[in-house]
């Protein structure tokens, strides 16, 4: 599953670091505020993202889909919390361990909702993910599909608002970083706002399908929100800090690759491969973001110097 050929988030998000990055309890549920649950994903073992459970008046929102097995475990923990049907799962982008169990939300009545970016980078990329996928994850092969289910629907115009008279909820699209739909779920009341991949709390920063050089401008276009509260896809929950740091380790990551290459080096001369993937990389980061610092950084290092010399986003690119 960790192969380059998955091309899937959570292939990339096992390992960090050297060693697993420990947020917490996986597959436990934590209370962020009255109606809003946070579900931390088992990663280390399943490769799930984390899910937060959004109680209205009469339904229940959940933000991912998860893997498929990851999506049966959030809804049992829903159904544990409240009785209300869940009406919305919001994808927040089209990685399979946010979206590849849409089909198992929307076969319970769901409807799966996303910024249409989603649906954009699913007909560029599937089905050949979702038949790999298909390979490595029994959950993904039992479902027998030819291909991932994309959301039923999408939104253009940001903030799409849902509101039922007791909770305000937007959904934000601030442009192209992690992918190009990446979406973002906030509370303006409570302050919470739920980031998926395009905020990560820790070394989880995949950059395959990435806009390297725009990331930061999401994650500003995020901080001009009255945040208290950041619900990362993968990761602990924390605070406005987590927006903070995700903003300067993609300054630092940029910095540090535009510097190189002021200086005449070459790719071969800051990262080193083991076969066609990245093994090392002699650029380093100051301790400012060494919480987002971890194995990925030779393909972070690969992905910014190849962005900046075809001055097109990596994700557009076929390396």
């Amino acid at each position: 599953m960790r192969t380059r050929r998955t091309l899937l988030a959570a292939a990339f998000l096992c390992l960090a670091g050297g060693s697993f990055y420990l947020t917490g309890q996986p597959n436990s549920v934590k209370k962020i505020a009255d109606g809003v649950w946070f579900r931390e994903g088992d990663l280390k073992n399943e490769g799930h993202c984390n899910n937060i459970i959004v109680e209205m008046k009469d339904y229940l929102i959940i933000v991912d889909a998860n893997f498929p097995n990851g999506a049966r475990k959030a809804l049992a923990d829903a159904r544990k919390l409240s009785s209300k049907p869940v009406k919305y799962v919001f994808d927040t982008h089209h990685h399979g361990d946010h979206a590849y169990g849409n089909p198992v939300w929307t076969k319970e009545g769901a409807i799966t909702l996303a910024h249409a970016g989603v649906v954009e980078e699913m007909k560029a990329r599937e089905p050949e993910r979702w038949l790999q996928s298909a390979k490595d994850r029994k959950d993904v092969a039992e479902l027998k599909l030819a291909t991932a289910e994309p959301p039923k629907e999408t939104f253009t115009k940001s903030p799409h608002v849902l509101t039922d008279g007791a909770r305000r909820v937007e959904f934000h699209h601030f442009g192209w970083a992690h992918t190009k739909g990446d979406g973002f779920l906030y509370l303006p009341k409570e302050k919470i706002l739920c980031t998926g991949d395009a905020v990560v709390n820790g070394p989880f920063n995949y950059t395959g399908d990435a806009n390297i050089g725009n990331w930061v401008h999401v994650v500003q276009g995020a901080l001009k929100l009255d945040v208290s509260t950041v619900l990362p896809g993968h990761g602990a929950p924390g605070g406005k800090e987590v927006l903070t740091g995700e903003a300067l380790f993609m300054t630092e990551l940029q910095k540090a690759v535009k510097t190189a290459r002021s200086q005449g080096k070459k790719l071969s001369d800051i990262v080193t491969m083991k076969g066609s993937d990245p093994a090392t990389t002699s650029i380093k980061l100051p301790d400012s973001v060494k919480n987002w610092v971890g194995d990925f950084l030779p393909a972070q290092v690969r992905d910014a110097f190849v962005e900046m010399e075809q001055g097109k986003p990596r994700g557009s690119l076929k390396l």
